[in-house]
């Protein structure tokens, strides 16, 4: 099983929001997840509000040979620092 760390739409029309999760490679976007890892909230006022991201489980998921989408990589550098897979 192909684990991949992606973003699952959630929120409302013109007001996205997203959920940080690890799912199967085959399942559609808003499909089963293994694990929640936290959310991102693009539309959010505030910088600090923008993101709650669950470090310990992100390490944990790349450190056994998940990889992350393109945007779940960017967001991962940006706010946590985290460059690649381990």
């Amino acid at each position: 099983m192909a684990v991949r760390l992606r973003l699952k739409r959630m929120g409302r029309r013109h007001r996205s929001f997203f959920r940080l999760s690890a799912m199967d490679s085959r399942n559609p976007r808003d499909g089963r997840v293994i694990e929640e890892l936290g959310w991102y909230d693009p539309n959010a006022k505030e910088q600090d509000q923008q993101t709650s991201l669950n470090r310990e489980r992100i390490e944990y998921w790349l450190g056994v040979g998940a990889q992350p989408s393109e945007t779940v990589r960017d967001l991962l550098k940006k706010k946590l620092g985290i460059t690649s897979a381990k």
